[in-house]
């Protein structure tokens, strides 16, 4: 592949075979679109929506529905039947709603690029589709276009790209015509502007060199096409459960089966009884409780400014252990400020955020006024003439039109309450890498003004007076010392740093580059940053005591990282470029990791290197970003987060989560919503399942010893369905725990049911079974529709009060309190009272096949279940004390 950075404007050109000043003919072109094609990405396949729908009916626990709808079918329960059935499409419809909903919502790739671009075809200048552009075409660039494909420059003036989506870097980068050495990396590359970019001052005249997937941008793209989705951790905890509950039902329907046979009992009989228990021992309300709870979740998360792509995203983002995060546009506002002033009458500082013109002037903590000092007042004045942008007040704020650099300088103008010069601009002399200034000549009454705005040690070098309190004096050899230990203090805190120079000149002097820029009068140091969120801080600390760490992977430079870092909170030694990490191999970059570091001048294959490798290391790892450069990390993360107002296209379509607010202190938020959906998907699963297995002993032990049927198959699915399903997803709007942040992250192969959820669930469901097998053993010698309709009851009664146990699994209910979850309390009431329906009116009498019951039956229920609810109540309480 040619390096066209490192060949000359002239060899680029012979290299492809093109015209500066003609461009491409029409036989050329064609040939060129046939050989190349057209400019744009090859995006993967789009998610079709039946595809969307198809895969909520593949997960394990829907496939033993479906057994169980197809075993009761066979064994004529059509009730039964039709009711799983329902519950599967039911599911199935709110599943692909929510999951719908959110892959609709994501903007396409190709809105990211602009549509029109400008020409030089057969002689002369044309508007064409970007998409139509060829190697070897040439385009002219202005400020404020989109840069339609990777582009080697020919001619430029003052040209300045935002390179921010690509590459990380937080300024505009100056853009020059010179080759520089094949190894530099693309942020160094200022011969070249790349497709998706943007063009924030100045104009030029290039040369394409890449269209298509072979730029940069399609580099990126394509690789953030070839990851592979995986499973979330949910997703595989749910799939192992249903495996499990499966190898449960079928051990045990077999030993019903086989002993009966072995028994003497009827074969058909025995494989009835077999099917029977089987239907008892599926938790029916299982997949439907998960996926009602997840959107509940989700859409609370979108009213916490996070878009969810997927069901299962919030819960898998709260066992995160690591979030890798970006710095510009994501830990910073991306709206650069001067923070502080050097001039050699003191250091100023200056107050405000952002482009918003609001903020004072200080020097020792005390407020000045700013025009009032004539040493400031020169260096402001000259900041707002030599300069090109525009600040505005749009809908979300205020923007900025042109380099946000230069945007600072008429910010921090407009807070001092200048006002323009109203003086005519003789001519300018503009900025590149080699100059490293730029100055521009006013003409003012009866005489020149020069103002010069650039890098401190040239126009040092430049100088041989100093502005003091409004006099020029000269500039010594000490003070040149002190000015150069000021803009050095600037950039090891993490301070862009540009000066500011004027000159005097007669008005009949003819102003050229020599005699404007030379002798000048030093004004000040500026130092610029983009200064971090507000909310920031905060929410690293709360991430400090949630167990997570942070790790910065950037584009900008390592002080500019390490000085945030530090004002953010991150407790950072150093930073690691992505020239060191390149001659790393991944057992050096994983000791790296387990430092306090900062990853620097990053590209995108390392961050996406450095995802995988906290991955290989059993890390459930989060990645941030707004940029094209985030991308593949976005993808290969376990969570990929994209910035909705700052963010990219291409970052969108790669994260599994939209920020529709940019805050990174949302993120927080949604980790803590992640981990009470996994808390209380916990807490019901381990309600439900403990309730079949009480179901499934009372069955199997009837069954065993041959007595009549203690629950008609029409009862059981009752107990699943309706009455079961309703009281555990109250349990899944639970609030969070107090003490849910302080925890750190649970291990990444922890099952949904741990070793601790299975002696609750043999404990619970033997208590229930052998309870509900008493109670109807009392009763069968007066009737067995007595008897049936009192262990039905009882078995519906004690799951609906024992969901109390299950608010928390070690915090006694006068903790949590008795009123924190109202929900809760309506279902076990609603379903208390749906079970009175049952046993009392006649229509639910025939079709469950009840009788009344009288106070007496009343009594052994209740007697039945409160041992369990304070016994309970006494070990947590006992517990909560030591």
């Amino acid at each position: 592949m040619t390096c066209f950075h490192a060949l000359s404007a002239e060899e680029t050109i012979k290299s492809l075979e093109t015209s500066a000043k003609n461009g491409l003919t029409e036989s050329e072109i064609r040939i060129r679109q046939s050989q190349y094609g057209s400019n744009t990405l090859i995006e993967k396949d789009a998610v079709k929506w039946p595809l969307v729908l198809i895969r909520q009916f593949t997960s394990f626990l829907i496939l033993i529905l479906l057994v169980a709808a197809a075993l009761s079918f066979f064994i004529g329960d059509k009730l039964d039947t039709l009711a799983i059935f329902a519950i599967v499409i039911l599911n199935g419809l709110l599943g692909f709603a929510q999951e719908w909903k959110a892959e609709t919502a994501l903007k396409s790739l190709k809105k990211m690029l602009n549509p029109r671009c400008r020409v030089i075809r057969d002689s002369r200048m044309q508007e064409i589709d970007a998409v139509a552009l060829v190697p070897g075409d040439i385009v002219i660039l202005e400020s404020g276009d989109s840069v339609p494909a990777d582009i080697r420059l020919l001619d430029e003036v003052n040209l300045r790209a935002d390179e921010a989506a690509l590459t990380g870097e937080s300024v505009s980068v100056a853009k020059d015509i010179h080759a520089i050495s094949e190894d530099s990396p693309i942020s160094g590359r200022t011969c070249m502007v790349w497709m998706g970019t943007h063009i924030v001052n100045g104009r030029g005249q290039g040369v394409v060199v890449a269209t298509g997937m072979e730029t940069e941008f399609g580099r990126i793209a394509k690789l953030t096409g070839d990851i592979q989705e995986t499973q979330t951790r949910l997703q595989r905890q749910l799939a192992v459960l249903a495996k499990q509950l499966t190898i449960v039902i079928v051990g045990v329907t077999a030993v019903v089966m086989f002993a009966g046979w072995l028994g003497g009992r009827p074969a058909l009989q025995m494989f009835m009884a077999g099917i029977s228990l089987a239907v008892s021992a599926v938790p029916e309300g299982l997949p439907a409780v998960v996926t009602i709870t997840l959107a509940l979740g989700v859409r609370i998360m979108a009213r916490q400014k996070a878009l969810l792509r997927h069901l299962q995203t919030a819960e898998t983002l709260g066992a995160t252990s690591v979030i890798c995060t970006d710095k510009t546009g994501t830990l910073t506002k991306n709206e650069m400020t001067i923070q502080k002033l050097w001039l050699a009458s003191g250091e100023i500082d200056v107050g405000g955020v952002g482009y918003e013109p609001k903020g004072g002037f200080s020097k020792d903590s005390q407020s000045i006024d700013a025009l009032s000092n004539p040493d400031l007042k020169a260096l402001l004045e000259t900041g707002r003439v030599c300069n090109h942008a525009r600040i505005t007040r749009a809908d979300n704020g205020w923007a900025t039109i042109g380099s946000p650099t230069e945007a600072a300088f008429i910010a921090a103008a407009e807070k001092a309450g200048l006002e323009e010069s109203g003086h005519s601009a003789v001519c300018e002399f503009s900025f590149n890498s080699t100059r490293k200034r730029m100055s521009v000549v006013e003409n003012c009454e009866g005489y020149m003004m020069v103002h010069v705005k650039g890098a401190p040690e040239t126009l040092l070098m430049r100088s041989n007076k100093i502005l003091i309190d409004g006099k020029e004096q000269d500039l010594n050899n000490d003070m040149r010392h002190t000015i150069e230990q000021a803009y050095k203090a600037f950039a090891q805190g993490g301070l862009r740093t540009l000066a500011c120079a004027r000159k005097t000149l007669p008005a009949q002097v003819t102003p050229d580059e020599e005699t404007v820029e030379t002798d000048l009068t030093f004004l000040g140091v500026v130092g610029i940053i983009d200064p971090p969120r507000s909310e920031v801080k905060e929410a690293i600390e709360k991430t400090r005591h949630a167990g997570i760490r942070v790790i910065m992977i950037t584009g900008d430079s390592p002080d500019t990282a390490l000085a945030v870092g530090r004002q953010i909170g991150l407790k950072v030694e150093k930073a690691v470029s992505g020239s060191e990490l390149e001659k790393m191999d991944d057992e050096e970059i994983l000791r790296l990791s387990d430092q306090n570091i900062i990853f620097a001048r990053t590209v995108p294959e390392d961050k996406f290197r450095i995802v995988k490798l906290l991955q290989s290391r059993n890390q459930l790892v989060a990645m941030t970003g707004d940029g094209v450069n985030d991308a593949p990390a976005l993808k290969q993360a376990d969570i990929g987060i994209a910035m909705g107002v700052r963010g990219t296209d291409v970052a969108k379509g790669a994260a599994d989560m939209v920020l529709t607010d940019d805050n990174f202190a949302s993120i927080v938020d949604a980790i803590q919503e992640g981990r009470r959906q996994y808390a209380n998907i916990r807490k019901f699963v381990s309600y439900l399942v403990s309730s079949n297995f009480g179901e499934t002993l009372a069955v199997f032990i009837n069954i065993f010893t041959g007595a009549p049927l203690i629950l008609l198959p029409i009862q059981i699915l009752w107990v699943n369905l309706v009455t079961d399903s309703v009281t555990a997803l109250s349990l899944g709007i639970e609030k969070a725990e107090k003490n849910i942040m302080d925890e750190p992250p649970r291990s990444i192969d922890q099952p949904i049911l741990d070793k601790m959820s299975f002696m609750m669930l043999a404990l619970f469901g033997s208590y229930i079974g052998f309870a509900t097998l008493g109670l109807y053993h009392l009763c069968l010698d007066e009737s067995y529709m007595l008897a049936n309709t009192v262990a039905f009851t009882g078995m519906v009664a004690m799951a609906n009060i024992r969901v109390l146990n299950f608010r928390s699994f070690d915090k006694p209910m006068h903790v949590i309190g008795w009123f924190s979850n109202p929900w809760l309390l309506a279902a076990v009431s609603s379903m208390l009272g749906l079970q009175l329906l049952a046993v009392y009116t006649p229509f639910l009498q025939q079709v469950l096949g009840t009788v009344a019951l009288g106070w007496s039956e009343w009594a052994m229920i209740i007697a039945f279940i409160l041992p369990m609810v304070l016994f309970t109540e006494l070990y947590k309480n006992l517990k909560f004390i030591r």
